[in-house]
């Protein structure tokens, strides 16, 4: 399966690519790329319809484990999809941007 580090993606996404986070809601508001689109694994087979057109997804959970199943289940399904190695965890842990859709305090990796 195709995988990246975070460190590996270039800051700003080359055009015609979407970073996807497939974190569930909770974790999504905690923290989470500013340029991320959002659907979370347990609802993604009821809204493939709301996946953006894209040359190449980037596919993202908290540590690589849910991301890596969603990439397979995509790259079967006709998108060319690399899972993000480590995750948010790993984003976060070499210093990449976060921003919160709560309004207390600093965001984070839930």
């Amino acid at each position: 399966m195709p995988g990246v580090e975070p460190a590996e993606l270039p800051e700003k996404l080359p055009q015609g690519s979407v970073l996807l986070d497939v974190r569930e809601d909770d974790e999504w508001q905690a923290g989470h790329a500013p340029e991320a689109v959002h659907i979370p694994m347990s609802k993604l087979v009821e809204r493939l319809d709301d996946i953006p057109e894209a040359d190449q997804l980037f596919v993202v959970c908290r540590s690589g484990g849910r991301s890596a199943k969603v990439t397979a289940y995509l790259n079967a399904n006709g998108w060319d999809a690399v899972n993000v190695e480590r995750g948010m965890n790993g984003w976060s842990a070499i210093g990449r941007p976060l921003v919160s859709d709560e309004s207390d305090g600093e965001p984070y990796v839930l």
